[in-house]
């Protein structure tokens, strides 16, 4: 777990909190265990706190705070978000309808989770018309060559000659 603040007012009362619901649990021993890898992090601003958690790519994360339907928007690698004091993750895991198997690691910086869209095939198809390739052959060769891959280049070459 990592927790981001922008005021440093409050991360002793989080502290607080957290140790009396770890004693709430059943399991706490697990939990404390768990918890010994988490972090608070204080920053200087919510911007900060968006800029550092899109770095990170969270599995979950919470954006528990009064302009949180704003930061939401600025969210662009994250695995789940739950916006606002009455969308726990539990819910999303559980009742809400979204995912509950997502990216770990900062893999949500190129990855989703899983949906009823990754069992979806899909086919692309493309056409061009002789104009269209010639529009873009050049291009096309160049980058062909530039990753040596002479047969692509050639493909697009032995067409233009053609013509």
């Amino acid at each position: 777990m990592v927790l981001v603040v922008s005021q440093e007012s409050i991360v002793e009362s989080i502290e607080h909190e957290i140790k009396l619901q770890l004693e709430k649990l059943p399991r706490k021993e697990l939990a404390k265990k768990a918890l010994e890898n988490s972090k608070i992090i204080l920053v200087n601003s919510k911007e900060e706190a968006i800029d550092l958690l899109n770095e990170y790519a969270p599995e979950h994360l919470i954006l528990s705070c009064k302009d949180a339907d704003a930061l939401a928007g600025k969210v662009v690698n994250a695995g789940s978000v739950f916006i606002g004091n009455y969308s726990p993750e539990s819910v999303g895991d559980y009742a809400s309808g979204t995912n509950h198997t997502l990216p770990t690691n900062g893999y949500a910086k190129a990855y989703s989770g899983v949906s009823v869209d990754s069992f979806v095939k899909k086919i692309t198809f493309q056409k061009l018309t002789e104009e269209g390739l010639k529009n873009i052959g050049n291009s096309v060769m160049a980058m062909a060559e530039a990753e040596g891959l002479d047969a692509h280049r050639r493909a697009v070459e032995l067409r233009l000659k053609e013509n």
